[in-house]
């Protein structure tokens, strides 16, 4: 596994963060009172921002983004895959692979629609990686040739 700097672990969480605020009113169309995928977010960017890492926070905020998931499962796929973006997300603070969560299910969030998938996927894959910085950009790509299912990938 990749050992990143603290400085790119932030970098890679604000990709992070970026990527699952893309889809967060997803899930908030679903349950609009129901702030913990939000608040998953708020948690990063407070770690982005001071660098000040409490286990507890972090894990909690990620779990209860995660449990949210869970709950809306049945009622909307999409949702579930928005807070889990959200919660994986805020795990890049303890892990920075975790960066890498909230783009793999904005994709499957695409997926769901079969309707010009490929399109959709290449458009989405071309935004997500212009969004990274250019130096962490092949950790993105070999991440996506190891993990991302074929039907996911670019044609």
């Amino acid at each position: 596994m990749k050992k990143f700097s603290k400085a790119d672990q932030k970098l890679l969480a604000v990709w992070a963060v970026t990527c699952a605020e893309r889809v967060l009113p997803i899930f908030e169309k679903v349950k609009p009172k129901d702030d913990r995928p939000r608040n998953a977010l708020k948690v990063c960017r407070e770690w982005i921002r001071t660098g000040v890492f409490s286990m507890k926070e972090i894990r909690g905020a990620s779990l209860a983004s995660h449990a949210a998931a869970r709950e809306v499962k049945e009622k909307s796929e999409a949702a579930c895959f928005a807070a889990r973006a959200c919660g994986q997300a805020v795990a890049t603070a303890h892990v920075p692979q975790h960066a890498f969560g909230p783009a793999y299910y904005s994709l499957k969030i695409i997926s769901l629609n079969p309707t010009n998938l490929e399109s959709r996927l290449r458009k989405e894959l071309s935004w997500q990686t212009k969004k990274l910085p250019k130096h962490l950009r092949k950790y993105w790509l070999a991440w996506q040739k190891e993990r991302l299912p074929k039907e996911l990938k670019k044609k």
